[in-house]
């Protein structure tokens, strides 16, 4: 008798097998959950690993060289990765974002953009396909994946004090390294790049200005993203979370801003113009100002799991019904059935609870970003 063995960074996070409706509705890409939002962004982890130790993502102290990866055999492949987005795309979804960990440390990423790049929506449009990176390996691929059909790229990056920034991302990568990136990024058209700044206070918010002094009239649109408390390895605190107002305010005082309105239905970010025409800032205030009511995105972890919310404690197993045989309506329809029972609105239910409190309560494991991307 053959035993199969489960490694156990497989089992890091609870997850059910998916349902299969008897009967398949039509589908028709317009797909809604309980609280009436639509399907239109999947974002697909396609590593757990990272080069960088960032402490509100992948602490050291845990993410250390005895910490248990996934196996390659665990990660869904790229034609696996394809299938699942194509039924997705039949579902509503619009947009692709590759996340990680790192995603550029995924081996021949360049070949699954080129996969994914050949989706259409069911009106014939084609997708919008784009990526998050910390910019540390950009430069060197920044052409490659722009042949492959990428279309935009999101760097993360938290300040540019060297000394601030090498502290921040604990391993003392440098940060002229990220702007040659950002730079050899635009020069070769994956643009508009969007830079997220993650910003916790008493670390990097005396950060705030020379970013936007620095981008300003470049193109680049900064976005300033609140600490948020995503996993349970971060040490989260709410007095380490500088409210995207004061951020808006620190700038204001140097530069005059105007409101302007969202780009599509469901943009995470609070967008601001720049007076003088210098270009455009974001703020994106997952803690102080929950946008759980227009939320329009899934997430799919590198080893297959659908996650309805950042803040889940739970996946649904996406990858048996890929390697069990189902067929492509089977697994449309299981799809369906996740989606429009999602009612997850973790930020909304947090906000009025007293500080440092979770609406899933202490007993209940927050998936890690660094295991389904931001």
């Amino acid at each position: 008798m053959t035993v199969k063995v489960i490694p156990l960074a497989d089992l890091r996070y609870a997850s059910r097998m998916p349902h299969i409706p008897a009967q398949f509705q039509p589908v028709t890409g317009l797909l809604s959950d309980t609280l009436a939002r639509p399907l239109r962004d999947l974002r697909i982890s396609v590593t757990d690993r990272c080069n960088f130790r960032c402490s509100y993502c992948m602490p050291s102290e845990v993410f250390n060289k005895d910490y248990a990866f996934l196996p390659q055999s665990s990660l869904l492949s790229f034609e696996e990765i394809t299938r699942l987005a194509r039924l997705f795309v039949a579902q509503g979804v619009e947009k692709i974002r590759l996340t990680g960990g790192e995603p550029l440390l995924r081996k021949n990423l360049e070949v699954l953009i080129e996969m994914l790049a050949r989706l259409q929506t069911p009106s014939g449009k084609p997708l919008d396909i784009t990526l998050t990176t910390n910019a540390s390996l950009l430069a060197k691929k920044a052409q490659s994946l722009k042949d492959a059909g990428l279309q935009r790229v999101t760097v993360s990056l938290d300040g540019l004090d060297d000394a601030v920034f090498r502290r921040m991302n604990d391993v003392n990568f440098p940060v002229a390294d990220v702007l040659r990136g950002i730079e050899v990024a635009q020069k070769v058209g994956l643009a508009p790049i969007k830079i997220n700044m993650v910003v916790k206070r008493g670390t990097n918010d005396a950060e705030i200005l020379p970013m936007a002094s620095y981008f300003r009239n470049t193109g680049v649109v900064l976005r300033f993203i609140e600490y948020m408390d995503v996993g349970a390895t971060n040490g989260w605190r709410m007095d380490e979370v500088l409210p995207s107002q004061q951020v808006v305010e620190r700038i204001s005082q140097a530069f005059e801003l105007s409101a302007i309105d969202a780009n599509y239905s469901g943009e995470t970010a609070q967008r601001w113009r720049y007076a003088d025409g210098a270009g455009e800032i974001g703020v994106i205030s997952s803690v102080t100002q929950a946008f759980c009511s227009d939320c329009n995105r899934a997430r799919l972890s590198t080893e297959g799991k659908l996650f309805l919310c950042l803040f889940a404690s739970q996946g649904h197993d996406l990858r048996t019904l890929l390697r069990g045989n189902y067929a492509d309506e089977q697994i449309t329809a299981a799809i369906g059935h996740i989606w429009q029972a999602r009612s997850d609105r973790y930020s909304e239910l947090r906000a009025a609870l007293p500080a440092d409190t979770s609406p899933l309560g202490d007993s209940q494991k927050r998936v890690e970003m660094s295991y389904i991307g931001g």
